[in-house]
């Protein structure tokens, strides 16, 4: 199994016991990570990553029932969906969802990560070609709902190339009224997985960090800037201060979580 998948997994099932203000209550992960015979020792130690992860994951629960409570009836689509289970927070009855990856991990999913509404489904997809839009079978026209999109942990192992044409196509086919729910980490951080305790195991590498907040809207005139949170909230006050010291240098927050609208 791909360890970049169980980085966040053994976050949302395990993270709760060393942040418990941050718990999410991962139903489906903590079934998941029972049936595994992993040695969880070294994800439990990178608590960095842990608490980083139960925070976006609160994120992205607000930022997903907001967009429901005001489209209820509207699609929402996980790319890059690994092993996680949003929808078991974001489900609201009537609205639909989508989880998709790469073919191989949908594989994976499919032996262990089922459905549990028929109003959820699954499809395979390759963000890095272009049409991805398309070949979900996504809505696209002027007059169609809103789709609220969530793209975590995924869009800094591209290329700034690649984000950009990401970026673009969301703009272009998104109905007026989408939102796209992303994480971000700040340039110093390009070509230095590496150091990190837990990614830099997996031999993946941080090709996109952006350098400037700019530069997520500069892809398509459709993208507006609606959110920014950085993590240094975590913090309090004293991650505040830091950030702004820090900021001449890093050009946008060490790590956080955006969302753009069409």
């Amino acid at each position: 199994m791909c360890q970049t998948l169980l980085i966040p997994l053994v976050a949302r099932a395990r993270g709760g016991e060393a942040f418990p203000s941050l718990a999410c209550h991962d139903a489906a992960a903590e079934q998941l990570l029972d049936q595994l015979d992993l040695d969880l020792r070294p994800y439990l130690k990178d608590r960095v990553t842990l608490q980083f992860i139960l925070w976006r994951t609160r994120i992205i629960q607000a930022a997903g029932r907001a967009f429901f409570e005001a489209h209820p009836d509207s699609q929402g689509v996980n790319l890059g969906c690994g092993l996680s289970q949003h929808f078991q927070w974001l489900d609201q009855g009537s609205n639909h969802w989508l989880d998709s990856d790469l073919p191989e991990v949908m594989a994976l999913r499919d032996t262990c990560l089922a459905a549990d509404v028929p109003r959820q489904h699954h499809a395979e997809v390759d963000l890095r070609t272009p049409g991805w839009w398309q070949r979900l079978g996504l809505p696209s026209g002027t007059h169609d709902k809103p789709v609220f999109v969530l793209c975590e942990g995924v869009l800094m192992y591209l290329t700034p190339e690649q984000v950009e044409a990401v970026l673009a196509e969301f703009a272009e086919q998104a109905p007026p009224g989408s939102q796209m729910v992303l994480d971000t980490m700040s340039r110093v951080g390009r070509g230095m997985a590496r150091f990190h305790p837990t990614v830099g195991r997996t031999g993946a590498q941080f090709l996109w960090c952006p350098a400037s907040a700019d530069e997520l809207t500069r892809p398509h005139p459709r993208l507006r800037l609606l959110q920014t949170r950085s993590v240094s909230e975590c913090y309090g006050w004293l991650g505040a201060v830091t950030e702004a010291c820090w900021m001449p240098v890093t050009g946008t927050p060490m790590y956080a979580m955006v969302t753009l609208s069409v």
